[in-house]
C-alpha cells in the first residue's frame, strides 16, 4: 500500500445513500492521461445531488455558525434550500457568511481561536472538496498519507 496510491473505489460494498459521480470519475482519468492539461471549468460538477452528499457528511450535532442555523432545521426544507444555494452557486450571486469566533481554552492557560462556518458555507465546502480531491489525488506519492481521506498519520507511522 505505501508504494502506490490507493485503488480508487467507484462503487459501495452496501447499499447507501452515497452515490460515484462518474463525471468525477472522468476528472480523474482526464489528469491521469494528460497531467500537464489545465481545468478551468469545474462549476458544473457542483450539482445539487454533490451538495445533498456534502450535506449528509456533516456533523449533525455540530455548533451553529452565525446564522443560527442547525443541521436539523436547514434539514427541515433540505431539497428547496439545495436547488437554491445551487442557483446561487452557479449564477455567482452566493456570497460566504462571516465566521463565528469562538476562544478555546489551552492547558498552558491561554486561548486558542475556533472559526465556526455558516452550515451552508460548511456544506459548500465540502462539495468543492469532493471535486478537488478527484484532481489530486492523483499528484499525491502512494507513501503521502496526511489530509487525504482513508488515510492518516497512524498510517505513515505504520508504514
Amino acid at each position: 500500500m505505501t508504494k502506490g496510491n490507493m485503488a480508487p473505489h467507484h462503487t459501495h460494498r452496501t447499499q447507501s445513500r452515497a452515490r460515484v459521480s462518474q463525471a468525477l470519475r472522468r476528472i480523474r482519468q482526464a489528469v491521469r492521461q494528460h497531467p500537464s492539461q489545465r481545468l478551468t471549468a469545474l462549476c458544473h460538477h457542483l450539482t445539487v445531488d454533490c451538495l445533498r452528499e456534502a450535506y449528509f457528511a456533516l456533523k449533525r450535532d455540530a455548533a451553529p455558525g452565525v446564522d443560527g442555523v442547525t443541521w436539523e432545521e436547514y434539514g427541515q426544507d433540505l431539497e428547496p434550500r439545495l436547488q437554491d444555494l445551487h442557483r446561487r452557486v452557479h449564477q455567482g450571486t452566493y456570497r460566504a457568511q462571516p465566521v463565528r469566533r469562538r476562544y478555546i481554552a489551552k492547558a498552558s492557560g491561554g486561548e486558542r481561536p475556533l472559526g465556526v462556518s455558516a452550515l451552508e458555507d460548511t456544506v459548500v465546502q465540502r462539495a468543492v472538496v469532493a471535486i478537488l480531491h478527484q484532481l489530486y489525488e492523483e499528484a499525491f506519492l502512494g507513501f503521502s498519507d496526511g489530509f487525504r481521506p482513508g488515510r492518516s498519520q497512524h498510517d505513515a507511522l505504520d508504514a
